[in-house]
């Protein structure tokens, strides 16, 4: 398996992006979980493929492109297909079902198709889970920075909260990951990116 170079991934984000804010967005988005899973795989005692993990950081939001209206606002009622869209991306681009996954298998802490069905999601119903040690790093990692206006930091605990609102067995499979990978120092990357690091508010998008 042939693994994309940053400057590569680079290209590929401005070509799907409508416009140069939409590529600051998603693609800054995508550096700084690539900062956070580093700082994770640097205190973590199991072994990744790091060269994988960084593809998989920076391409797993390219679906996000798809879904920019023409007035640079985001279509908020499909932000849960951005995963199959990045997919999409990337297939029709040749990549391998590895660095597929990346795009289709981060959205919140996993999908069931238990999941999809029962909230009616817009999505075909399958199971989209993080798999791999490489999979579950990067899904975690993308828990702790959000893309809103302005764009913000999130903690464990924060991220907690928000993500009781989908069922307690979610915030256990959320709890099991942080056990794995323990909690990142986001504070010093805020400082870093001059971002806050807040609350999320309940019902917007996280990741």
């Amino acid at each position: 398996m042939t693994i994309p170079t940053v400057e590569e991934i680079q290209d590929l984000h401005e070509r799907y992006a409508p416009s140069r804010q939409a590529l600051k967005t998603v693609y800054s988005h995508c550096e700084i979980v690539w900062r956070i899973a580093e700082q994770l795989i640097e205190r973590s005692a199991d072994v990744f493929d790091r060269d994988l993990v960084r593809a998989g950081c920076l391409l797993h939001d390219i679906g996000v492109y798809r879904l920019y209206r023409e007035d640079g606002s985001i279509d908020q009622r499909n932000y849960v297909r951005h995963g199959v869209l990045g997919r999409e991306i990337l297939e029709s681009e040749g990549f391998s079902e590895v660095l597929c996954r990346f795009c289709s298998c981060h959205t919140g802490v996993g999908l069931t198709s238990d999941d999809v069905i029962r909230q009616k999601l817009p999505l075909p119903p399958a199971d989209y889970l993080a798999v791999t040690p490489e999979e579950r790093i990067v899904m975690y990692a993308d828990k702790f920075h959000s893309k809103t206006k302005p764009p913000k930091f999130l903690t464990a605990d924060a991220y907690a909260i928000y993500v009781a609102r989908f069922g307690d067995e979610k915030v256990d499979t959320f709890n099991l990951l942080r056990k794995s990978f323990g909690d990142p120092d986001v504070a010093s990357l805020a400082e870093t990116y001059s971002q806050a690091v807040e609350l999320p508010v309940l019902g917007n998008r996280v990741g």
